[in-house]
């Protein structure tokens, strides 16, 4: 995919400047270097837990991603994403169909709409854990049994843009709904939507929702009606919201952070069990870089069942040292419900490089 993006990139260069200039009046190396782009970042870091009573510390290296995009022309791009400490993780084309930016067409493996948090990057996001448990289950970012871990991401088509004077953004999208690097395990494929309504500069309110057919990896626990290979019922729906008092300008890390809240509401139906929850997330910058970062959610696996739930309060300190680079630390308390185990602490530091 990365020797596409390249050769497609020269290609498309020497095609558009053909007709202007000769062969020898190009620099090739300034025109190759104009079109692809490079980034990347790691997280990694300390965790400690006493989760059913049995102590665990590790250190830990959570991602290590380099991506490259190639603009192809200027409605036509390409885009390649690995993790070096796990799997291929993105590899899609994106073309504007539009003269402004109302419709764009992506084809690809891509980070799906389903739930306000879930296309959000772990660069920006507070917790070390990154999502809420209702994220990582329901829009496939964790250890969901049925569907696998698929890193919130999938294979597809989606239409997405920006219209009303960037008032509404929009995505629909036609997954296999069987995520990332896996065939369909079936012919039924899940439809996507999103809505992001920006009223006012700084407040966006989020709607997504998700119909399909999953076809289980595995079995759960807390579902053990479906089997490994059935084919089920998979339905999501999400509300949430995000303010913040201004944006985050890389070039002033220091001087220019904005207070911001988010918040959200999740369900979703796998075969008969229904499962819900959500999540309030709070940063406050301090001062010289110091953020204050508290949160509380719950998701509940099986809401016929009692015992399923889990609550997560987490309060911790972040400082960015430079840029996107920044050191977190945050203590967790977990309380759980009878079929989960007992209640524990959760301590976790984690420094982020990224460029």
């Amino acid at each position: 995919m990365a020797t596409l993006a390249v050769a497609l990139a020269v290609f498309s260069s020497h095609a558009a400047m053909g007709q202007q200039k000769s062969d020898s009046d190009i620099d090739w190396m300034k025109d190759f270097t104009s079109r692809i782009t490079f980034n990347g970042y790691a997280q990694g870091g300390y965790s400690w837990q006493d989760a059913n009573s049995t102590q665990r510390n590790d250190f830990n290296l959570k991602r290590t991603l380099l991506w490259a995009k190639a603009r192809i022309t200027d409605r036509w791009s390409f885009l390649f994403m690995h993790d070096f400490s796990s799997v291929v993780q993105e590899f899609y084309t994106d073309y504007r169909l539009s003269n402004d930016k109302s419709l764009t067409v992506r084809v690809g493996q891509f980070k799906h709409s389903y739930s306000l948090e879930n296309p959000l990057s772990p660069t920006m996001l507070e917790l070390i854990d990154v999502y809420s448990q209702a994220v990582l289950y329901l829009a496939g970012e964790g250890p969901d049994p049925l569907n696998g871990v698929n890193y919130g991401r999938d294979m597809g088509a989606m239409l997405y843009g920006t219209v009303l004077d960037d008032h509404l953004y929009y995505e629909l999208a036609v997954m296999n709904g069987q995520g990332i690097n896996r065939r369909d395990g079936n012919n039924k494929k899940d439809l996507i939507a999103r809505l992001d309504v920006r009223p006012v500069d700084g407040l966006r309110i989020v709607v997504t929702g998700q119909k399909g057919t999953g076809n289980a990896v595995g079995t759960a626990a807390w579902n053990p009606e479906i089997e490994k290979g059935d084919d089920y019922t998979r339905d999501r729906y999400s509300v949430g919201a995000e303010w913040k008092t201004g944006s985050f300008a890389p070039g002033k890390y220091k001087e220019a952070r904005p207070v911001s809240l988010r918040a959200e509401w999740l369900g979703g139906k796998d075969g008969n069990v229904g499962s819900r929850g959500g999540y309030l997330t709070a940063c406050v910058p301090l001062a010289k870089g110091w953020d204050v970062v508290a949160s509380g959610e719950t998701y509940d696996r099986n809401t016929g069942v009692d015992g399923w739930d889990q609550t997560n309060t987490t309060i911790g300190l972040q400082y960015w040292f430079y840029k996107k680079c920044r050191f977190q630390v945050q203590y967790t308390r977990c309380f759980c419900g009878d079929q989960i185990g007992k209640d524990y602490n959760w301590l976790q530091s984690q420094i982020q490089v990224a460029f």
